[in-house]
């Protein structure tokens, strides 16, 4: 369910409350008065700290999910343009929604054992997806690397570092990272077959 107007407020607040003082350093105090509620207000529709966290990390999740679909719908059926979308929904997440990015790679720790769980399941969906359609791009040849886990491993690594860097007044815009990613992720998984130097060397004698 989506979160109402008044959850979203809270919700919004509180991302960038947990990102500056961290969840054990950020208060509900400051998020209600922030938000300029009262603190019975707030727990009328978060019970806990914990269950704010939780509607936070959902809601990035959905966020991602969404934009994962949204650009896997506008490729075509070839596991280059399949790449290429995954890497773009990376990318336009870790910069577009920033403060969420760096939420979930410094505060999934903090959730409780039932409710890691149950993100974490959810979590590894677009990762699932991408490891598909290397594997699927492996098996078709029309990708060449021969350790797809790691192709797989290293795409989402370098995508997920950019939360840590990116500036949106830093002379790069979105959609040039999208292009040097995309392109980089194409480099990873070998979608030209890496030349033998001695076949270069023959040639060139």
């Amino acid at each position: 369910m989506a979160p109402t107007t008044k959850q979203r407020e809270f919700i919004d607040i509180a991302r960038s409350e947990f990102v500056e003082f961290g969840y054990g350093g950020a208060s509900i105090r400051s998020i209600a008065k922030r938000a300029e509620m009262s603190l019975s207000a707030l727990y009328y529709h978060y019970a806990s700290k914990q269950e704010l966290l939780v509607a936070i990390l959902d809601d990035g999740l959905e966020t991602f999910l969404m934009m994962c679909r949204t650009e896997l719908d506008c490729s075509d059926s070839s596991a280059q343009s399949k790449l290429r979308a995954m890497v773009t929904a990376f990318v336009k997440f870790r910069t577009l929604h920033q403060e969420q990015s760096q939420l979930v790679q410094t505060e999934v720790r903090s959730l409780e054992p039932a409710n890691l769980e149950s993100y974490e399941a959810r979590q590894h969906e677009p990762l699932h997806t991408l490891q598909k359609i290397i594997d699927d791009g492996v098996r078709d040849g029309s990708f060449h690397t021969e350790n797809p886990t790691d192709a797989r491993r290293a795409i989402a690594a370098m995508c997920n570092a950019i939360a840590h860097w990116y500036r949106p007044d830093g002379g790069t815009t979105v959609d040039e990272l999208v292009q040097r990613y995309t392109d980089l992720a194409l480099v990873i998984v070998e979608a030209m077959p890496t030349p033998d130097i001695s076949d270069i060397r023959k040639s060139v004698e």
